[in-house]
């Protein structure tokens, strides 16, 4: 469906839609409002319906009527500079929001978000609940209505009053709303103990860290991982059972949200779309958390967008064989809302949501890593639909081949039958690196103080 198509379809809809407010609509609604839900530290699997130990209604009942992209990523497992992506469309090396703001790295964002283009654009916009971005004015216009506190509460009210003011109604929404749980998952130790055994991960039993980046075990050993490291089993269970209640937390605010779009009558109007910021390791891999590490629970994320039938909409289904980037929802958005295009990091997903269009297919995906508080490790990531390439700047490499090792326990980096693999994977990471003026191999390595670590360094 032409843009010109997608726009004329959604008058159409909004016109018969049951809306609660009947107004006459101005040209600006036209077009369609946009809701992005954000959790901060949801892993791809933390939904019900790919597995069932993770109790979300809403986001099950949701993704019954969206099209689910199987293989997400973020671009990097940390809050602030993966939201300075979802937000820009551009990867942290060239936002220059390479750590969390106020730690190792984290500067705060200096350049604009997609927020001045959709008010340019006739948009209303709005985003509530945590920002972790800094106070950048630049960063931070935009908006005209934003609350960046970090509460969960306060965002799903600021969120349901955003769309029941009669100003809203008036133009098209663009309303962002960044709910903070199951990052809460920090206060586990708050959490009652499960009733029942609660099941442990594969990787949970068969992980020995043999032939793994020493930072690894330092960090469960060393550093925030040492609320657990060493304790039996039910402490772990009590883990995993707090992870799972703050997802539901999480899911229970999607809802709320999603039931006052449906009472506005926008429902059949809006461009909904739901996913997080990085993953979170829920006792995989018996680590905890996030940190040093690009394990699939840390860089794979859920991502859900519905684009109704009457706007083009090809869902419900799932996309299984598309590797797709948080930086891509930037391109996606201003395809689908009429902006400009405008260079980024990421492709718009548009031809996999209405079935219409050349899609180019990525062949790789690219993770970075940058650091943790004050303790830098520096990680790039390159995975392929198979293989899955860590570069660390001075723990060497990790090499997995996630089709015959799903659980990513066997590095493979030195075993001399997989060196043409690590090498054509390496070469075509160097590449990125060099054609994205990634810093990667000038970084610093630094100890978990933040003091710089001279000797050991991989050549490449």
């Amino acid at each position: 469906m032409r843009r010109r198509e997608f726009i004329k379809s959604a008058s159409v809809v909004a016109a018969v839609a049951p809306a609660a407010h009947a107004e006459e609509q101005s040209e600006n609604d036209r077009k369609p409002n946009v809701l992005l839900l954000f959790s901060d530290q949801q892993h791809w699997q933390a939904l019900g319906f790919i597995d069932p130990f993770f109790d979300t209604p809403n986001q099950d009942a949701f993704g019954r009527d969206s099209v689910v992209f199987d293989r997400s990523f973020c671009t990097t497992p940390q809050c602030s500079p993966s939201r300075s992506s979802l937000l820009t469309g551009f990867y942290p090396s060239a936002t220059g929001v390479l750590g969390n703001v106020g730690k190792a790295g984290g500067a705060p964002l200096d350049q604009p978000t997609i927020a001045p283009e959709l008010q340019t654009a006739g948009y209303r916009t709005g985003y509530f609940g945590k920002w972790h971005l800094g106070a950048k004015e630049h960063a931070c216009a935009g908006w005209d209505r934003h609350n960046f506190k970090t509460h969960d509460a306060t965002a799903e009210a600021e969120a349901l009053e955003f769309l029941r003011d009669p100003q809203t109604r008036e133009k098209p929404f663009a309303l962002f709303v960044s709910i903070h749980n199951p990052h809460d998952i920090y206060y586990f130790k708050k959490h009652e103990q499960p009733g029942g055994e609660v099941e442990l991960p594969v990787s949970w039993e068969k992980e020995t860290f043999a032939d793994k980046p020493p930072v690894q075990k330092q960090f469960m050993e060393h550093d925030q991982g040492k609320v657990i490291h060493g304790m039996p089993r039910p402490e772990w269970e009590r883990y995993r059972d707090c992870y799972r209640a703050k997802t539901k937390l999480y899911d229970a605010h999607v809802g709320a949200i999603l039931r006052e779009l449906k009472r506005q009558g926008q429902w059949h109007n809006t461009i909904v779309i739901i996913t997080s910021d990085h993953g979170d390791m829920d006792a995989q891999h018996r680590l905890i958390f996030k940190g040093p590490f690009m394990y699939e629970h840390m860089v794979r994320i859920p991502l859900m967008i519905r684009l109704p039938d009457a706007l083009g909409g090809a869902g419900p289904k799932r996309v299984r064989d598309a590797d797709v980037v948080n930086v891509d929802l930037v391109p996606t958005i201003r395809e689908l809302c009429g902006l400009p295009a405008k260079a980024s990091h990421g492709r718009s997903l548009v031809p996999l949501l209405t079935g219409v269009g050349d899609y180019q297919a990525r062949e790789f995906v690219i993770g970075e890593y940058y650091s943790k508080q004050r303790w830098v490790n520096p990680i790039r990531m390159i995975r392929t639909e198979r293989y899955k390439l860590n570069r660390h700047i001075r723990w060497g490499d990790e090499l997995y081949d996630l089709e015959t090792d799903p659980d990513e326990l066997m590095n493979l980096a030195d075993d001399p039958r997989c060196a043409e693999i690590k090498r054509s994977l390496g070469d075509r990471l160097d590449k990125w690196i060099k054609d994205h003026d990634d810093p990667f191999y000038s970084l610093n390595v630094t100890s978990r103080s933040g003091e710089k670590q001279v000797g050991g360094s991989r050549q490449y």
